[in-house]
């Protein structure tokens, strides 16, 4: 899917670019297959703001999107949709009985196509299957932790994994990150890539085109005063701070490990830190 370039009709529009809409083939999401999801505007359930920088934007519905099916599972592909929660495209499909079901759209996924979930399943993109099926080397997206819980990793745009190895019980996947991480051989994967290769390359040019999808302005420390942020306040200069960048409560800004010490890394055969440091 290519990226589509505004006419520099304003400075605003000038780089603007936004995503081919040629391959989406449906406008109207199935009623049935929509929940409300209303805005939290970055706050838990205290009210307390965890994630800044985010509120207002227009409404949206929020799609539900199935990725856990039973073996036999096959349905014929009917539309491809914009998702406005999500980066990747999704396709509708329908079963046998014409049931509708909202799946996440793989590359080069076609309306008409039929795709199938099970051990049995061809190896053919948009099929779904165990990884003990699928031959070492492909790749693949959307794919389960646990067995039976439904897909997790790898379904955002233009996402693919690959299955590097078998070992007992266990598969050896490659994630974008280029962590190679321990997966069951039971848990489930898509055939294929996700679909919207380009998402990465939009430019979105204004500041309200961002804020009508929910995105808030964010202001420089140094820029605030010195009650404000402890890299605020000063007498007009931008020299250096004196200490190391800090967030907003004094917490380091930059190389700060936040991974918690209870999680375990006995699945992680090589980490993505690793993988950057040799692509370095």
């Amino acid at each position: 899917m290519a990226v589509r370039a505004y006419k520099p009709t304003t400075p605003g529009r000038r780089g603007m670019t936004t995503a081919d809409k040629s391959a989406i083939t449906r406008k109207k999401p199935v009623k049935a297959l929509l929940a409300v999801r209303k805005s939290k505007a970055g706050r838990n359930n205290q009210g307390r703001i965890t994630v800044r920088h985010r509120g207002a934007g227009v409404k949206r519905f929020y799609r539900i999107v199935s990725s856990k099916f039973e073996d036999g599972f096959s349905a014929t592909v009917d539309g491809i949709e914009y998702d406005p929660n999500r980066s990747a495209h999704i396709a509708l499909v329908r079963d046998e009985n014409n049931k509708p079901y909202y799946v996440i759209a793989g590359n080069n996924l076609k309306v008409g196509q039929k795709i199938q979930v099970g051990a049995e399943s061809p190896i053919e993109a948009g099929n779904r299957l165990p990884l003990k099926n699928i031959p070492v080397g492909t790749v693949i997206y959307d794919i389960e932790l646990t067995p039976g819980k439904g897909g997790q990793l790898v379904r955002s745009a233009g996402a693919q994994a690959q299955l590097m190895a078998k070992e007992g019980d266990y598969g050896q996947v490659r994630l974008p990150s280029g962590e190679v991480r321990l997966i069951r051989l039971e848990a489930q994967a898509t055939i294929g890539s996700v679909g919207n290769v380009q998402h990465q390359n939009i430019k979105y040019g204004t500041a309200g085109r961002r804020r009508r999808m929910g995105w808030r302005p964010s202001v420089k420390g140094r820029a605030m005063n010195a009650a404000d942020h402890p890299m605020g306040g000063g007498d007009g200069g931008k020299g250096s701070l004196g200490h190391h960048p800090t967030t907003p409560w004094g917490k380091k800004a930059l190389g700060l490990k936040t991974r918690s010490r209870k999680d375990s890394n006995k699945f992680i055969v090589r980490s993505r830190h690793q993988a950057k440091r040799r692509r370095g």
